[in-house]
């Protein structure tokens, strides 16, 4: 037998030298190895086909996730109100295209900078899926849909993402919450719903249809970023994804400018800007790498507050007014975030 150096691996079970006398190797085994069965694994939350990892993320790991996307979630909550401060000077083609193209200019120059290789050839079809979700469906349906709703009114999609999300990363990756975590997020939902809907008068309008493809489409991109982000940098997930879809976004943007007269005013240049640095990548990033962390489940549950957080920007920014009911429906939401949480699975 090959000789070898004696180690301890991180697991802590000694690994034996061929060397060394049989009684020191039978003590040190008996020191470093546990006499019973070896500990269950537990699954990492969020973990594709529900492939097992050793520990899973630590409680450090899991606090910056859980940071990252309430990051994440307070980027999102003032797109809706950056959107309607965009078409004040851009048509809505316009501006998704336009949004894009500056997002993924800076997404490019960083991938460019570093150096990034190419993502292999295998994640290509789920960053083909977070492009058509989150970069140009979701923009494109949402900014269609506000030109005749209102913010309060819109944020009923947001309301339904969280619950949307978590049935497509059940559906996708395999995750498998406890029956607790799916009643606290269907609790949740109905709050924010019930809300939102009380807010914007209980009337349907021809906007819904585009909000509720928006929240199709978004819940498949955030899965699939969500899962590539455990095997790639989040950012690049989002990167690779603007990049991707330069070859639309350029020429369209060109065609809408064309098309639909601009009128650049401060509120106006401020929208794009954000929901094109802010919206489109920066909260992307963070929201992926929350995904990667604490799991796409828990993850998503933490949007439950980005319609409440959506309504206070569009009374701070747009003038809109808000009723008695939104402290009591943020209690509400935030019990319910903190069940999904602490919940296992």
């Amino acid at each position: 037998m090959r000789a070898e150096s004696s180690a301890i691996e991180p697991t802590g079970i000694a690994v034996s030298s061929g060397t060394e006398p049989t009684g020191a190797m039978t003590g040190a085994a008996t020191a470093s190895t546990p006499t019973g069965p070896p500990a269950p694994e537990t699954e990492t939350p969020g973990s594709p086909s529900g492939v097992r990892a050793p520990g899973g993320p630590s409680r450090t790991d899991r606090r910056a996730g859980t940071l990252q996307a309430v990051l994440g979630v307070i980027a999102f909550s003032l797109t809706f109100p950056a959107t309607a401060w965009g078409l004040e000077g851009f048509g809505p083609w316009s501006l998704v295209a336009v949004r894009c193209v500056l997002a993924a200019a800076i997404a490019g120059g960083c991938l460019l900078a570093l150096r990034v290789p190419v993502p292999a050839r295998r994640h290509l079809a789920g960053i083909a899926v977070v492009a058509a979700g989150v970069v140009l469906g979701f923009p494109l349906l949402t900014t269609l849909a506000l030109r005749t709703s209102t913010t309060a009114h819109a944020a009923v999609v947001v309301g339904l993402l969280p619950l949307t999300t978590a049935l497509f990363s059940a559906l996708r990756t395999g995750a498998r919450p406890s029956r607790m975590f799916w009643l606290a997020a269907c609790a949740g939902a109905t709050a924010v719903i019930a809300f939102t809907v009380r807010q914007s008068g209980g009337a349907l309008t021809g906007a819904d249809a585009y909000l509720f493809g928006a929240l199709l489409i978004c819940a498949a991109g955030y899965t699939e970023g969500g899962r590539l982000a455990r095997v790639m940098p989040g950012w690049q997930v989002i990167g690779w994804a603007l990049v991707l879809c330069l070859p639309l976004s350029v020429p369209g943007a060109l065609l809408a400018l064309s098309y639909e007269p601009v009128h650049l005013t401060a509120h106006s240049v401020a929208g794009v800007l954000w929901v094109a640095a802010g919206s489109q990548f920066l909260g992307l990033v963070v929201w992926y790498r929350g995904m990667a962390s604490i799991g796409i489940p828990k993850a998503s549950q933490l949007q439950l507050a980005q319609p409440l957080l959506t309504l206070v920007w569009s009374v701070l920014l747009l003038g809109e007014h808000l009723t008695p009911a939104a402290p009591l429906t943020a209690a509400a939401v935030l019990v319910c975030i903190a069940l999904t949480q602490r919940s296992r699975g």
